[in-house]
């Protein structure tokens, strides 16, 4: 989400440095996922962080690429053909750790009748009891025990990107993996996205490979080249930042012959993506955790704030006035400072009141004149309720559930005017 403040936009880049020794995709990371702007302001700080993370990442360790992989030289037309399959089937199993991690982090947090730190332990059971499995299976079936469900899995991933790698354990891994993750983030403990993406997509790739390679002659240099478009569509699928998966990706492995490849896949991976999931990893949890998206993701331009829905600004707590006799109003007008109020009677909406009515209304002792209520649905854009505001006559409009015709909240100019201030100083902060 995006942020006002330099922190968070300088910090995120020198940690992903650190943990992938990966400059490029940390800045297009930030600007893509965290401020959701290539042409932000933020971008001097932002590479300032990225390259001093390269600099600690060069003087604390090896400078070579965080996984090693085999030269694999131009892709020939047979991987291009085989790219889409493989981006689709990483991209969906991407939307399906997304899903099921989200899914079960809410059920989980439902299960009042199990301590909350308790939680997280019963999901490092599960992923310890499929890591051991698997160790355990793979080292009876072909001489080694794989170790790729517990931590990051660099060695097992290294291994398929640099050596002829079983299809049948990468099926075994990817399925492993999955659980585990699954299991550890939605109980509460720590799954990561990052690491697991890239894991769960370079398995898909290597499967699929080897399951094409029963079919048609694939080279274990193609294998490669479709283990590394599983990572990059898998990640891409996951975050929905595309430069970030092509990125990172590249200068993880550093072989520029990949990059189109990559980017014919983040082509597809991302329309799969937006077909099955309505926001990113990151801002489902976002929602999940009770963050209204438009608070914390402000609109970049006049365009964007147009389209948001009325429900970005509204007031869902007001004050309704459902009687209008002489001793409620006065009690309303002492109790709330407010120039004007809906009043619904017998839940039936019959129009506002303004505070000079119904003050005038109490001294002459008669029944107070009341405007007419304009409304409109929590679903409509700003731009509509601007029009709508011209239209009513005491710059209040109410909005009405369109399914059972109650009001629901109101908006008002104030409303309006409160956001749009507060947006400009989003932007014109830390400048």
């Amino acid at each position: 989400a995006r942020t006002t403040s330099r922190g968070p936009s300088s910090g995120a880049p020198g940690e992903l440095v650190a943990a992938f020794n990966t400059p490029l995709a940390a800045i297009t990371f930030v600007l893509e996922e965290i401020v959701q702007d290539l042409n932000s302001r933020f971008l001097g700080s932002v590479l300032l962080a990225s390259v001093l993370g390269a600099f600690a990442v060069h003087a604390l360790s090896e400078k070579h690429p965080a996984l090693e992989i085999s030269a694999v030289g131009s892709p020939d037309w047979l991987i291009y053909l085989l790219t889409p399959v493989v981006a689709a089937a990483a991209a969906l199993v991407g939307v399906l750790f997304q899903k099921t991690s989200i899914g079960l982090r809410a059920t989980t947090r439902k299960m009042n009748r199990i301590p909350a730190w308790i939680r997280p332990a019963i999901g490092a059971l599960i992923a310890w009891g499929i890591a051991v499995s698997i160790f355990l299976f793979t080292k009876a079936e072909t001489g080694q025990g794989h170790l790729g469900v517990f931590g990051v899995g660099y060695e097992d991933l290294n291994a398929a990107l640099t050596s002829s790698f079983s299809w049948k354990v990468a099926g075994l891994l990817l399925i492993g993996k999955l659980i585990a993750t699954i299991a550890c983030y939605g109980m509460g403990g720590c799954g990561g996205i990052f690491s697991p993406a890239l894991f769960l997509g370079g398995m898909t790739g290597v499967l699929l490979s080897g399951l094409f390679g029963l079919f048609v002659d694939l080279t274990p240099e193609a294998q490669i080249t479709l283990a590394v478009v599983g990572m990059s569509s898998c990640l891409g699928a996951v975050v929905r930042a595309p430069v970030t998966g092509i990125l990172i990706v590249f200068e993880m492995t550093n072989e520029f012959y990949l990059v189109p490849a990559l980017m014919l896949g983040a082509l597809i991976s991302s329309a799969v993506s937006r077909q099955f999931c309505k926001y990113n990893f990151y801002e489902e949890l976002l929602e999940q955790d009770g963050h209204q998206l438009e608070h914390v993701i402000p609109p970049r331009d006049l365009k964007s704030w147009q389209q948001l829905p009325v429900s970005a600004i509204a007031n869902f707590s007001p004050v309704i006035i459902k009687d209008l006799s002489p001793e409620v109003l006065s009690e309303v007008l002492e109790a709330f400072p407010y120039l004007r109020f809906p009043v619904v009677v017998n839940k039936e909406i019959k129009g506002v009141i303004t505070r000079e009515e119904a003050k005038e209304a109490l001294e002459e002792q008669r029944e107070p004149e009341l405007a007419p209520l304009i409304i409109c649905a929590p679903s409509q854009s700003i731009r509509e309720l601007q029009y709508s505001l011209i239209e009513s006559a005491t710059g209040l409009v109410g909005l009405v559930d369109p399914g059972a015709k109650r009001l629901i909240g109101i908006v008002t100019l104030h409303d309006l005017l409160r956001r749009e201030v507060a947006i400009t100083k989003e932007y014109t902060d830390d400048v």
